[in-house]
């Protein structure tokens, strides 16, 4: 039974009274794909990123063309997947990885697969660098018509953006919880602990998805019901992050030199976050400049973007070296380079091709995608042995990270919540061994590789997650 009708505390008000969620409530939905407009996207036939970005959001946005609710094509099932698909970000990336896992997968028969976009600003960068499969994935799922009654929602993104929404997006679910088959929401936090107005609007779904078991403990222990938290692991398309299908991107020319100087041929730390205080950027940079110089001829490349803040991060990283307690090398400072610059999906690969070792010194994550995208590509990883990763990280795939201690989280939505502190001086020991021992380094990438095959790969994410909706529309 869904968890509002059978509990009338959680009973909600019918979402705001607008054209799309009326008709929702009675009536089939189906995405109108305005195929016109969407050439006229693909073509450049608008002149500016402004109505690209309009043009964009009104081609994939839940315009329905309404039909009295009727019998649907076998199977009729659908599992509608709301996400902010046309984002990027960490839910971004996620969602489609979800997605791509799901269609077409050979167990997929007792349901169809539906899309939606959901939780973030969509952005026009993001769209255009993906690649045009899936593009076309993304028209085509957008027209799935599925019947209320017979649909699981997946809500995808934090619980804030789930109905009622706390800021401006579309909801999730788009009608009454209870007009579907079932609401699960997915997500995660880096902390640990989950809001009290988060855990209440968790108890309001049928399920919530985590991804490690690391979520599953910090979110019963939170107050969310047990019985609903469902450990679903994130999938890595080990196909498209293979090493052996791309060619390294030249990262000197793509990059800014901050600190040092060029370097030829030496040994490249790569980093990919966005810039902000929970990443340990602060810790990467102090780690990295006290242990190398110079002499060392190494290289660390951020390859960062905003977070609620400007891009002027060659001054951020210089007026942060000036203000520390961290002194230039009588030989000069180790090279340090930052990639601003929108790399598109279809490229990443290319970007981890062209690095030694993967390093992020972060303060907690959801599940870091970028750690297993780096180990996908066979790299050896440095990160934090706390929350998300330590659902991959093992003594033998990577170099995990050990925490000094835990810290209070001092500003935005989770303060005075806690979430580690990495080893400043562990990570200068790990990053000089990494450098040092490379054909150790090298064997432990090899076997980062062979785990995100064995336990993460599309296929088996998509028979856990399969099996799952399977149990939901047999009950």
């Amino acid at each position: 039974m869904n968890s509002v009708e059978s509990n009338n505390n959680h009973v909600l008000p019918d979402p705001p009274n607008h054209p799309i969620t009326s008709k929702l409530k009675k009536l089939a939905f189906q995405t109108l794909p305005l195929l016109i407009l969407f050439t006229a996207i693909l073509l450049g036939f608008t002149t500016t990123n402004y109505y690209k970005l309009h043009y964009l959001k009104f081609s994939l946005k839940s315009l329905t063309l309404f039909t009295p609710q009727k019998p649907l094509s076998t199977p009729s099932h659908c599992l509608l997947w709301m996400a902010p698909f046309l984002s990027g970000g960490g839910y971004s990336s996620e969602g489609w990885s979800y997605i791509l896992s799901l269609h077409g997968h050979t167990k997929i028969q007792s349901f169809r697969l539906a899309i939606e976009h959901h939780g973030d600003l969509e952005s026009l960068d993001f769209w255009e660098g993906l690649p045009q499969d899936m593009k076309n994935l993304a028209v085509e799922l957008y027209q799935t018509k599925c019947n209320m009654n017979e649909t699981i929602v997946i809500c995808h993104s934090e619980p804030g953006a789930w109905y009622p929404p706390l800021f401006d997006t579309f909801p999730c679910p788009p009608s009454f919880y209870h007009h579907f088959k079932a609401v699960i929401g997915r997500t995660m936090f880096e902390t640990d602990r989950v809001n009290v107005e988060h855990v209440e609007r968790c108890n309001r779904m049928d399920y919530v998805w985590v991804p490690t078991e690391f979520h599953r403990a910090t979110f019963v222990e939170s107050g969310v019901n047990a019985s609903k938290v469902v450990k679903i692991v994130q999938p890595i398309d080990v196909k498209f992050f293979d090493p052996v299908k791309c060619k390294a991107l030249d990262l000197d020319s793509t990059g800014k030199l901050i600190l040092g100087s060029e370097v030829k041929k030496g040994f490249v730390f790569l980093s990919i976050f966005k810039w902000e205080y929970r990443k340990g950027w602060d810790v990467l940079l102090k780690s990295y400049l006290k242990e190398f110089s110079k002499d060392d001829s190494v290289v660390l490349y951020l390859l960062t973007n905003p977070y609620h803040t400007d891009r002027d991060f060659g001054n951020k990283i210089l007026d942060f070296v000036e203000n520390s307690d961290i002194r230039e090398p009588v030989s000069g400072w180790a090279s340090v380079y930052v990639i601003d610059t929108h790399i598109a999906q279809s490229e990443l690969p290319r970007v981890y091709k062209a690095a030694d070792a993967f390093v992020l010194p972060s303060r907690g994550e959801g599940w870091g995608r970028p750690l297993v995208e780096a180990m996908s590509m066979s790299l050896p990883v440095i990160a934090t042995n706390w929350s998300g990763p330590t659902e991959f990280l093992t003594e033998d795939n990577s170099y995990p990270l050990p925490v000094d201690r835990m810290s209070e989280v001092m500003e935005g939505p989770f303060k005075g919540h806690l979430w580690a502190e990495p080893s400043e001086d562990k990570l200068r020991v790990l990053m000089r061994w990494v450098m040092d021992n490379p054909a150790e380094a090298k064997a432990k990438g090899r076997m980062a590789r062979e785990d995100m095959i064995r336990q993460f790969s599309p296929e088996i994410v998509a028979d856990i997650v399969t099996g799952h909706i399977q149990n939901i529309l047999g009950r």
